[in-house]
């Protein structure tokens, strides 16, 4: 079973995600008191365990928002959804609108090791249906509804 793993803010652009108890999601906006949140297609950022796991080898130190993401999963191949993928997290349901993103210019993690996982494994996803996400929380691939 897919499920979440840890959930992280960042107060300040700029600074390292870190763990949280929870986090709640706000429609058009994204996780309510992270500094990248907004009325934008990038709310939500999540990457795989087995992902990050990869950097392990390299980087033993790595922990929970290292790559700025919001959600880490485990038991689910994020990079293989396809945009429109919608899924239920908890209580919430978000939509994927994006995979993976160019690093910036200074990726500490890039830089160290020489490679980086988010641009090609992680994902980013708007908020269709608010509420709270905690570590432990199962996570669903919503098959399309009919109308």
């Amino acid at each position: 079973m897919a499920q979440v793993v840890s959930v992280n803010i960042s107060e300040k652009k700029g600074t390292v995600k870190h763990p949280v108890p929870e986090i709640h999601l706000r429609l058009r906006h994204g996780i309510i008191g992270d500094a990248h949140a907004g009325d934008w297609h990038r709310q939500i950022s999540l990457l795989a365990e087995e992902s990050i796991g990869k950097m392990r080898r390299a980087l033993p130190q790595l922990k929970a928002g290292a790559f700025a993401e919001n959600i880490n999963t485990k038991g689910i191949e994020l990079k293989a959804l396809p945009i429109g993928t919608r899924l239920q997290i908890g209580e919430t349901v978000v939509e994927v609108t994006q995979i993976g993103k160019e690093c910036h210019n200074d990726c500490a993690i890039k830089k160290a090791a020489g490679e980086c996982v988010m641009p090609t494994e992680g994902i980013f996803a708007i908020v269709v249906r608010e509420g709270a996400v905690r570590a432990g929380d199962s996570i669903r691939i919503l098959e399309e509804e009919v109308p």
